[in-house]
This record gives C-alpha cells, structure tokens and sequence, in this order.
C-alpha cells in the first residue's frame, strides 16, 4: 500500500532533506587520495548527530549494516561497507548514499563523485549520464503518471547514452520508514503501475554501470558489485509530489 503524507509530514520530510543535503554540500572538499572511506562515514555520523538526525542505515537489515553511510568504490554499484583500510585513490569514483531521519521522517540521498582529476571520458560521461537520469525520472514524478514512467524515463536516457540499468536494485516510497511501497524500477515500459497522487514520496535512484548490468555480491552479503567489473555510478534524491509537480527535498 502506497502511504499517503499530510501537509506535516510534508513539512518534516523537507527539513530531513535539507539537513542532509547540507551534509552533501561538504563532502567534495574531503574527496583527496588518502582519505579511508571509514574517515568519510564518521565525519557524516558526527554531521548527523549535530542536526539531530537519526541514521537509518546502522543497523539496518542482516547482517546489520555497520556504517552510516554506503561508501560504493568503483565497481561497487550500491551498499559499500566503510572501512579504514579503503583509501580513496586519485581517480576514483566513488559513491556516497545515505538515509537519516529527523523527527520521524526520512530523506534519502547518493551522490557519485570522481577524486581528484579525472581525466576519463567515458567515466565523466557515466556520471554526468546518472545525473541527467535522475532528471528525466523526477520530471515523471506528476500527477496523474504511472510509477513506470519514472522508470521509463530513466532507462531510456540511460541506454541511449550506451550505458547498462541495473536490475537487482531499485528506487522506493519513503516516508516514515526508509523503504515504503512502491519499488520504483529503474527499467521498464511507461504507463505501468500505480497512478502517482498528490502525497505521495519517492526516493529516485538510478543506478547504471559501464557496460553489463549483471550483479555479483561480496561475501559481507552487502557490497554489491558489476559483474563483469565495469565502473558504476549511483544517483539520488527525495520526491514529494505536490499538486504544482516533483520537490525535491534533498537539495538546497
């Protein structure tokens, strides 16, 4: 069942979204060779606990995650462990993706980034392809379209571009809990699915890969991986629908 929020909820999901967007806003300036992705997760544990937000990831889940944030590296496509011993090499892409809540109510967020001077093309390319991606199936988040348009929308900027969707892993409602109905595919036909309304809320997310769309897991049961070992990039933002269209609420 698709839960529906009131003009409160809609308040609270908006501070959410703001507080850990500002978290975002600092972290490129930390991204240099050297820094273990363990030192990236405490500095936002230490953020979140100054807003007053509660981490929705630690804990979460089993085994329980450990950690804040997912730090994905490279191959990983979602749900990277922290770790002292993984230190950020110049260029790295790396993804960072975090849920907190604050008062209840959650924002969820994932932001791809590339260390140092990436001069890569086709790793620019990926990146800048996810972001736009993001754009296309936020734009589908109106009144009266189907979930499937997001995913639509997503898909086909995605493989336009070249690049693989990953299947295994998928967008959702959000809320008062992290995962709500519905899953948002990042794949798929239009028109398909529950018609969106006024209420409803979304964490959007695509996640695309260099080449094969093909998942392999680590032995942490977490860290999700290309199969064939391609580059992934992973974006995402908090939606509310309101009757003049799609808030994000993960931006500043």
């Amino acid at each position: 069942m698709i839960l529906r929020k009131n003009n409160h909820a809609f308040m609270l999901m908006r501070e959410a979204g703001k507080r850990l967007a500002s978290i975002f806003q600092k972290i490129p300036a930390l991204l240099s060779p050297g820094l273990s992705t363990k030192e990236l997760d405490s500095f936002i544990e230490q953020e979140l606990q100054m807003l007053g937000m509660h981490s929705e990831c630690k804990g979460y889940g089993y085994p329980p995650f450990p950690c804040v944030s997912c730090i994905s590296l490279n191959d990983v496509i979602v749900h990277g462990i922290p770790h002292v011993d993984v230190r950020l090499k110049e260029g790295d892409l790396i993804t960072v993706d975090v849920c907190a809540s604050y008062n209840g109510y959650c924002a969820d967020m994932a932001r791809s980034y590339c260390v140092g001077g990436v001069s890569c093309k086709e790793t620019i390319h990926l990146v800048e392809t996810a972001y736009e991606a993001l754009e296309k199936g936020i734009a589908q988040a109106c009144v009266g379209n189907r979930i499937s348009d997001i995913s639509h929308a997503i898909q086909s900027h995605v493989e336009s571009q070249g690049f693989g969707v990953v299947r295994d892993f998928a967008g959702h409602g959000i809320g008062k809990r992290m995962h709500e109905d519905p899953e948002i595919l990042n794949y798929g036909f239009p028109g398909k699915g529950p018609v969106i309304e006024v209420g409803m809320a979304f964490a959007i997310e695509p996640m695309i890969t260099l080449r094969g769309y093909a998942v392999k897991m680590d032995k942490d049961k977490w860290t999700a991986r290309t199969a064939d070992g391609s580059l992934a990039a992973h974006v995402e933002d908090t939606v509310i629908v309101t009757a003049q269209g799609p808030e994000i609420t993960t931006r500043l």
